[in-house]
């Protein structure tokens, strides 16, 4: 029996992620505080608080979406949502004439393909057309459930600029305040910290949305084609019910009226 699951972010599809930047950035830190050129320090470490939190936000939502695009590509697979067992299960109870064992096997099923297959099959008392008909409607239902949750990714590849961007104009704030305070003539240091800061946020923005708006992307098509192809699927599984029409009977010839034996009296000449 094959059954999609609500999309569960377990701490496993987030730990990897998570890993690899922490990898990333150890040798960095490793290296010491008097090394300014660090990893860390370029795009791990603004200068104040709120950028730093602003930076961090940005590190775990792009965990979070490389870990949630990784679950909906398992979840989504060809075997999940188009399973072979089931077309061949149902196709075979269907050619035994077997239909109500048919009916409740794919009741059961909890796939796209099973669950569009039991639409049809509970419209096959009011004929093909009708089985037809629910195919359509159902598949485009099932559909617009299995994607629902990668819109997911598309929130995250959206919102991301925006918080990057926030950050871009925190950063600029407070460089223009160290140039004010300072009356035009700002320590370099202090000036940089906040054009460090925007930069620093406008790159993580980017790095969280590049990638979930790509994986969107390409999850979207996938489960655009699998699910055209199980409506297809679905129609070739009823083809034992899709009427033959009755045999189309030759025309009988037309009768002919025999020539009469006596032939029509002649008129009498005038006078």
């Amino acid at each position: 029996m094959n059954k999609i699951n609500r999309v569960v972010i377990s701490p496993s599809s987030l730990l990897l992620p998570a890993l690899v930047v922490l990898l990333a950035v150890t040798p960095a830190w490793a290296q010491g505080e008097d090394e300014t050129t660090s990893v860390a320090k370029m795009f791990l470490l603004p200068g104040d608080f709120l950028g730093m939190l602003i930076t961090w936000l940005l590190v775990f939502l792009s965990a979070l979406s490389i870990g949630y695009a990784l679950s909906l590509v398992l979840r989504y697979r060809r075997s999940v949502l188009l399973p072979e067992t089931t077309r061949k299960k149902v196709t075979d109870l269907l050619l035994g004439r077997r239909f109500h064992e048919a009916v409740e096997f794919a009741a059961k099923d909890g796939s796209f393909l099973g669950r569009v297959i039991s639409a049809a099959l509970s419209e096959a008392g009011h004929g093909y057309g009708a089985m037809e008909r629910a195919i359509e409607e159902a598949g485009d239902s099932q559909t617009t459930r299995v994607l629902r949750p990668i819109e997911y990714l598309n929130v995250l590849g959206n919102i991301a600029p925006m918080i990057g961007l926030f950050g871009t104009v925190y950063g600029m704030i407070v460089a223009f305040d160290k140039l004010q305070s300072s009356g035009g003539r700002p320590d370099p240091a202090a000036l940089a910290g906040g054009i460090s800061t925007a930069m620093i946020t406008t790159f993580w923005g980017l790095v969280v949305a590049i990638p979930a708006l790509a994986s969107y992307a390409l999850i979207r098509n996938k489960i655009d084609a699998l699910t055209s192809e199980g409506m297809l699927i679905a129609e070739q599984v009823i083809a034992p019910f899709k009427p033959t029409g009755p045999t189309p009977q030759p025309k009988p010839a037309a009768k002919q009226t025999p020539p009469s034996k006596n032939p029509p009296p002649t008129p009498d000449p005038k006078p």
